[in-house]
């Protein structure tokens, strides 16, 4: 039985709505999908930048940290430095007072002499030369010459050597010394200073850890002991 054009019409009509809707949700199904799709992108993005920025900004904090430790080390450092140089200042300016109090020494001319007579016979012992000349200041040519008279008979009773000793007249210790003398081998290559100044300075070399102690307490870093 043939269709009219009535049903005809109404077929194609539902053919029609039934094309639209399959269409409508075949889009909404791609939109669906789309916006799930974005936002999963979108989280990634969002996610994978948070993570930069948070690389960022331990790197950043990493470099500060760094840069304090720094900091603390130099200023660490440079306090240290200043404690050092004052430390050493002290003890220069306690080493000058040390070379003042020589010249009050050597007013005392018994004190004087006595100490003469030790330093030309511990020179006399550390040349151990057959003969030897030796140096003063002007002002203790007398005192010297005593100080070798009584040194030649116990360098030769500790030596068991004969010594000549010749005290130089033409060339003395530098006006500003404090006193003392300077001995030296016959041809004048081997020199033994005997001078206040030079002794005291060795004695401060030797004592200077025991100065430093007794001024700034013991070392705390310090772990082995002579």
């Amino acid at each position: 039985m043939a269709l009219s054009d009535v049903d005809v019409q109404k077929q194609i009509k539902h053919m029609m709505a039934f094309i639209e809707q399959e269409a409508n949700e075949k889009v909404e199904e791609i939109d669906a999908k789309a916006e799930e799709e974005f936002n999963i992108e979108k989280g990634r993005l969002v996610q994978t930048q948070r993570l930069k920025i948070m690389e960022y900004y331990e790197k950043k904090e990493k470099q500060i940290e760094q840069q304090k430790k720094i900091q603390m080390s130099t200023m660490r450092n440079q306090a240290r430095l200043t404690v050092l140089r004052a430390r050493d200042d002290l003890i220069s300016e306690l080493l000058n007072d040390a070379k003042l109090g020589l010249g009050r020494l050597v007013e005392d001319p018994e004190v004087y002499q006595e100490l003469l007579d030790k330093l030309v016979l511990q020179a006399l012992l550390r040349l151990l030369e057959p003969t030897v000349i030796v140096r003063c200041r002007p002002q203790d040519v007398l005192l010297v010459e005593a100080a070798v008279q009584r040194a030649i008979p116990e360098y030769v009773l500790a030596s068991r050597k004969p010594v000549q000793v010749r005290l130089d007249a033409e060339a003395h210790l530098a006006a500003n010394a404090a006193g003392g003398v300077e001995v030296y081998s016959s041809d004048q290559r081997i020199k033994v200073s005997n001078t206040l100044e030079s002794r005291l300075e060795l004695s401060a070399q030797q004592k200077m850890p025991e100065i430093r102690t007794a001024l700034f307490g013991a070392n705390a870093n310090r772990k082995f002991f002579l």
